[in-house]
């Protein structure tokens, strides 16, 4: 058996340490909007990122510098927005825009911008392979307490062969994955709430004499995000976090996943989950507009960015993009994939009420210029969303 540093040394214990520093102070209901009211939850996707969710060179006044990602996410705060979410990237894309590939780290960029709000929840997203549950644990913890209760967590497992060769290991195989993402998170969570030392010994950790205190501000713990759609990604979302992000194809598809994920959850881990999704959203006076615009970004999109992530995604096993697969490059270049949502104020209203009553609990989404869109969606999309009863 290891003889441990304390051991070693002849260190004198920890004494039990107060309530305050042992056990989170605040339940989550009363501090984070993900767990509010709204019928249907709004939340801006990617922007700490290049490009946010347009593989396009169509033009925006978007850019990173902190200035421009600070007035986004106070303006969406301002609006009455519930939650920010980034995407974690740790190298680009490719291409002409090299899409994805100037962004700001997530944990740093969450503690800036909860500092920089006052009622929007901020997330943070993380890829699991690249950061030790201790470290993630008390980041997570820090920016909880930096934003009184309203930081959330998106857990990845780590899809990027190229950003995963970065951290000097290779990919996982796909289920693996998520066995070594349970482990991470059964870690972590024990850092969150365990008021004492406790050990680890499983197929990927070890630690003896293990702590961590404070414990984050929200009880039980920090919201949980997790966007895996596969069988394995479906169980992990069932068993453990609070929203599972999904985009499928048609509303038939999305009420089915969501009610298959949400009764998996209660059944089998009799616990809740929402379920949500998100995509691009381009709102115009008239439906002629807006769909110039959308088609403005698919036209002038980078193709060969979005073909380097459907590569990935598929691992390589496409070995030539046919019809179909060029149609799913128009939904990465405009939207990530995502569900596309076009039209004018009132379509944009009817489709969003549509998501929701396939039982999309809510939607992150991305614009063709986040600043400057807002104003518009927050003056003529937010008072319809109100009329319809999505929003209060």
């Amino acid at each position: 058996m290891t003889v441990t540093a304390n051991e070693r040394l002849g260190l004198a214990p920890t004494d039990p340490r107060p309530a305050n520093e042992t056990r989170p102070l605040v339940d989550r209901t009363l501090t984070n909007p993900l767990f509010g009211d709204q019928k249907m939850k709004l939340g801006l996707f990617g922007v700490n990122c290049s490009y946010g969710l347009i593989m396009s060179h169509a033009p925006s006044t978007y850019e990173i510098t902190w200035a421009h990602a600070k007035e986004i996410a106070q303006r969406a705060d301002r609006i009455g927005f519930d939650v920010l979410v980034p995407v974690a990237r740790w190298k680009g894309f490719g291409g002409s825009t090299n899409f994805n590939g100037n962004c700001y780290e997530t944990f740093t960029w969450a503690a800036g911008i909860a500092e920089a709000t006052e009622r929007i929840a901020v997330a943070s997203t993380s890829h699991l392979p690249t950061v030790h549950p201790i470290v993630a644990s008390k980041m997570a913890t820090t920016v909880d307490h930096i934003s009184g209760g309203r930081f959330a967590l998106n857990l990845v497992m780590g899809w990027v062969a190229p950003e995963m060769e970065m951290f000097g290991s290779e990919q996982r195989e796909h289920d693996e994955r998520y066995a070594f993402g349970q482990d991470w998170l059964d870690f972590a969570d024990r850092l969150w709430s365990e008021e004492g030392s406790f050990a680890v010994h499983t197929p990927y950790f070890d630690g003896e004499l293990l702590e961590a205190y404070p414990k984050p501000h929200q009880a039980p713990r920090p919201a949980l995000l997790n966007a895996g759609n596969s069988a394995s990604g479906v169980e992990f979302s069932a068993r453990n976090v609070d929203i599972n992000f999904a985009s499928l194809d048609t509303l038939e598809n999305i009420r089915a996943y969501s009610d298959r994920v949400r009764a998996k959850a209660r059944e089998e881990y009799q616990r809740d989950i929402q379920v949500m999704t998100y995509g691009l959203v381009v709102c115009r006076d008239t439906e002629e507009e807006a769909q110039r615009a959308f088609q403005q970004v698919v036209d002038e999109g980078d193709w060969g960015a979005a073909g380097n992530v459907i590569k990935m995604a598929t691992s390589g096993a496409s070995q030539s993009f046919d019809h179909a697969a060029t149609k799913m490059q128009e939904r990465f270049i405009a939207g990530w994939g995502g569900y596309p949502v076009v039209g004018t104020p009132e379509q944009v209203t009817e489709k969003l009420a549509e998501l929701n009553d396939a039982g999309m609990q809510g939607m992150i989404f991305g614009l063709i210029d986040y600043n400057e869109e807002l104003k518009y969606f927050d003056e003529n999309v937010m008072p319809l969303l109100k009329q319809a009863g999505l929003r209060h």
